[in-house]
């Protein structure tokens, strides 16, 4: 998953991201490289064709290839931002990596994975694993943690300079580090 975010972000045009600044302005991406429009919708469960949920469960986005869109979970987004950039990069991961023809894919709160899974819950879906760790990297690309981990960063000044969640940093600066 590494290298090919690297490649996706390699091949963004240097009028959209320059490859430094941060955070990497992934909404731009999505839209401007990848045709993508990105909605905020307050309920996702009304979008046609949505799976039936259990009672707690809430969906944090979905990829619409058919129509170009990754809709998000407007109540997550406005909560917790860096919440919503990270569904966006996950969603993006599906679009790169597993999206086959125009069938949608769906992702419950539970598999756009920013924090720690408990340990009675089932693995998350190879698929989902591989969108979560494309998001972390695109979001947080590896070389660009290590050149403000070595200018001895704090970590919130991290969580806000790459736009993350102290979660997924965590996750995150684990991994490179």
């Amino acid at each position: 998953m590494e290298a090919h975010a690297e490649r996706v972000l390699a091949s963004v045009p240097p009028w959209l991201w320059d490859g430094e600044s941060l955070p990497v302005p992934i909404e731009d991406v999505a839209d401007s490289h990848f045709g993508l429009l990105i909605r905020e919708v307050d309920d996702l469960t009304a979008t046609p064709g949505v799976p039936d949920l259990h009672d707690a469960q809430t969906l944090s986005g979905l990829l619409l290839p058919d129509r170009g869109e990754i809709r998000v979970n407007g109540a997550e987004g406005r909560r917790w931002p860096a919440r919503r950039r990270f569904t966006v990069g996950h969603e993006l991961g599906h679009f790169c990596l597993h999206q086959r023809g125009d069938a949608p894919l769906w992702c419950r709160t539970g598999c756009v994975e920013e924090q720690e899974r408990k340990a009675d819950l089932p693995p998350l879906p190879p698929e989902e694993e591989e969108a979560n760790a494309f998001a972390a990297a695109l979001l947080m690309p590896a070389r660009l943690i290590r050149r403000h981990y070595r200018k001895g960063m704090d970590f919130f000044a991290f969580c806000e300079r790459f736009g993350a969640s102290g979660s997924a940093m965590g996750k995150r600066l684990h991994r490179v580090i």
